[in-house]
Parts: C-alpha cells; sequence; structure tokens
C-alpha cells in the first residue's frame, strides 16, 4: 500500500494523457470493482446486503468517488508530486471531521498546535516563488484537493465505524463498483476531449485497475480493519516521497528547496496530530 499508492499519482498523470477525468474515475473503479466481486463471488464470499450494502456503496461514492475524482482532476492543473504533497493534509481533516462528529475526540492544544504547523506548510507550497506560486492553476489545484481531502476523511470514517459482516475485500469490491457506476453518466454524457488511444495512457489505465484499486486500496481496507490507525498511517509520510521522485523521472516536475522545506513542514504537523490524537469512541454513524 505504502509504495504501490505513491506510484498512483504518476499513473494518474499518464492516464490523463489518454482518458478524459471523468471517464478515467469511472473505468477505473468499474473496471476494479467488477473483477474483485467477479472473484469475491467464485471463491463463495457472502455480499453485505440490506443497509450495509447501502452504507458500503455510499462510502465509497465519498472515498473514490469524490476523494479520488478530485485528485484525478487536480492533476490536470498541478505536478503530481506536488499533488500528493497537498493530499498529505487529509490527516488535518481527518481530525477536523472527527472532533465535529458524535464521540470523536475534541481538539486539544498539542492537535491543535500540529494543525497549525500543517497549515504554515501548506501556506508555504502556496507562497510566490514556489511551483505555481499564487497563480490561478496552482489554487484551483489546492481548493479541488482539499475537498477531496474531506470527502476522503468523512467516508473513511464512516466506513471505519459502521457495524460490518462481509469481508473487507468485498466491501472494497463495492465502494470501487459503486463510485464508477456514480460516474458513468456523466462521463458518458458531459462532453470532454475525446479519448485518446496512447499505449501508455492505456497501460497506465490498467496499472492503476491492478495496482492502485485492486491491490493498493483493498490493503487499505484489509489494514483498516486489522491494524492499528498508527501503523496504517505510515503510508502518508511514504507517498508524497514516491511520488515526487516519480514525477521528477519521468516528467521533470520541479521541486526545489522551498517545496522540500514545505513537505518537512506539513510531515512534522502530520506526526504531531498523529502522536497526540487518540481512538475515537466507537459511535456507528446513520
Amino acid at each position: 500500500m505504502c509504495f504501490f499508492w505513491g506510484t498512483t499519482y504518476l499513473g494518474i498523470r499518464m492516464a490523463l494523457e489518454s482518458f478524459p477525468p471523468l471517464v478515467l474515475v469511472s473505468t477505473r473503479f468499474l473496471l476494479s470493482g467488477s473483477i474483485m466481486l467477479l472473484a469475491g463471488r467464485i471463491l463463495g464470499v457472502p455480499l453485505p446486503r440490506g443497509r450495509e450494502l447501502a452504507q458500503t456503496a455510499w462510502n465509497g461514492l465519498l472515498i473514490l468517488g469524490i476523494g479520488n475524482a478530485c485528485l484525478t482532476f487536480a492533476e490536470v492543473w498541478i505536478p503530481s508530486g506536488l499533488a500528493a504533497l497537498i493530499v498529505t493534509t487529509s490527516a488535518f481533516w481527518m481530525v477536523g471531521v472527527e472532533a465535529l462528529l458524535p464521540g470523536g475526540e475534541r481538539l486539544h492544544f498539542p492537535t491543535t498546535a500540529g494543525l497549525t504547523v500543517g497549515c504554515l506548510g501548506a501556506a508555504l507550497l502556496l507562497a510566490p516563488g514556489s511551483s505555481g506560486g499564487l497563480r490561478g492553476p496552482l489554487l484551483w489545484g489546492f481548493f479541488v484537493l482539499q475537498f477531496g481531502c474531506l470527502a476522503w476523511s468523512y467516508g473513511s470514517i464512516r466506513q471505519r465505524r459502521m457495524s460490518k459482516q462481509a469481508h473487507p475485500i468485498i466491501g472494497g469490491a463495492i465502494q470501487q463498483l459503486a463510485a464508477g457506476l456514480v460516474f458513468l453518466p456523466s462521463a458518458l454524457l458531459i462532453p470532454s476531449h475525446p479519448v485518446v488511444w496512447k499505449s501508455r495512457g492505456v497501460a497506465a489505465m490498467l496499472y492503476l485497475v491492478v495496482f492502485g484499486s485492486i491491490v493498493g486500496y483493498s490493503s487499505y481496507v484489509y489494514a483498516l480493519e486489522k491494524l492499528p490507525v498508527a501503523l496504517v498511517s505510515i503510508y502518508t509520510y511514504i507517498n508524497p516521497i514516491v511520488a515526487v521522485l516519480l514525477g521528477w523521472l519521468f516528467y521533470r516536475e520541479p521541486f526545489g528547496v522551498r517545496e522540500a522545506l514545505a513537505m518537512a513542514v506539513i510531515f512534522v504537523g502530520v506526526a504531531l496530530v498523529k502522536r497526540y490524537s487518540r481512538p475515537p469512541t466507537a459511535v456507528e454513524l446513520d
């Protein structure tokens, strides 16, 4: 999960060379969700039913539909490595959403200090002289990614709190298929540039299906069920490093001293937030 999710930022940028954003999101999750559900049925794994099925699908729309769609659109405007670094701020949204929900941990000084440090790092990214400065594309990408991080955080909290009978891998398959189905009408009806059948773009799409969705997201869902959240959250630090290195290697995306300093400041803020945050009370959301 730590490595493969870091590579998906580059994969999205490459796939966008062939597919419009909505087509990419819908096709990716329709394929991965269908493959995983088919494999589950062949193995005889039971599917969720009733309320669990509806809630799992809704969480998939939040986490993958909105969250990943925002990332895909953002990579139209900003470099993939920078997008990965901005997504690191999802840890701050997770803490903020928890504080607002029933049973969630209320903010206290150490956590607030961590949030402040992280915000300073994000501000350094947007400051004049960084990759894009205060220009429109960077701001658009930043705010779209923040909306995606909010949806991802809320959906992840809902998924973690809900009572589940189905295997987590099957739950992940339901989430992916739901996200793909919801975006299918938009992908078909909203005008956009036509699909360009480039071998690199198609290969990137298939890579996202296999390693980003089937391997990466399934690992994430399973790890959330079986491992401490603090251990799972290691990917927060590794993903942007992998994405930055690959973005520079394949596209020579700019990453200078200012961006490196901003990454370090954001990482310190995330570490403080995770260090002083306690597990939330188990209160299921309706």
